[in-house]
């Protein structure tokens, strides 16, 4: 229906965490977020595989790093 979802992660040096905010932008309805803590091997590794996208803001992009973030479920 035209949902989109974005994903940002943050990394704190301090904390040596990252966080994840994750955006829901619903076609019919309100907006939501939601934030989270995740491990910092993790988020390492999450931000290797996005690194490997050409486009990684394109979201028609069919990349394999694109394939495997989103666990072969692209529309």
């Amino acid at each position: 229906m035209g949902d989109e979802y974005t994903e940002t992660y943050f990394f704190c040096k301090d904390c040596n965490i990252y966080t994840l905010e994750i955006c829901h932008d619903r076609f019919l309805g309100e907006e939501d977020i939601s934030i989270q803590s995740i491990p910092k091997e993790q988020g390492d590794a999450q931000a290797a595989l996005i690194r490997k996208c050409p486009e990684p803001w394109n979201k028609k992009c069919r990349c394999d790093a694109h394939k495997q973030y989103f666990r072969g479920n692209l529309d």
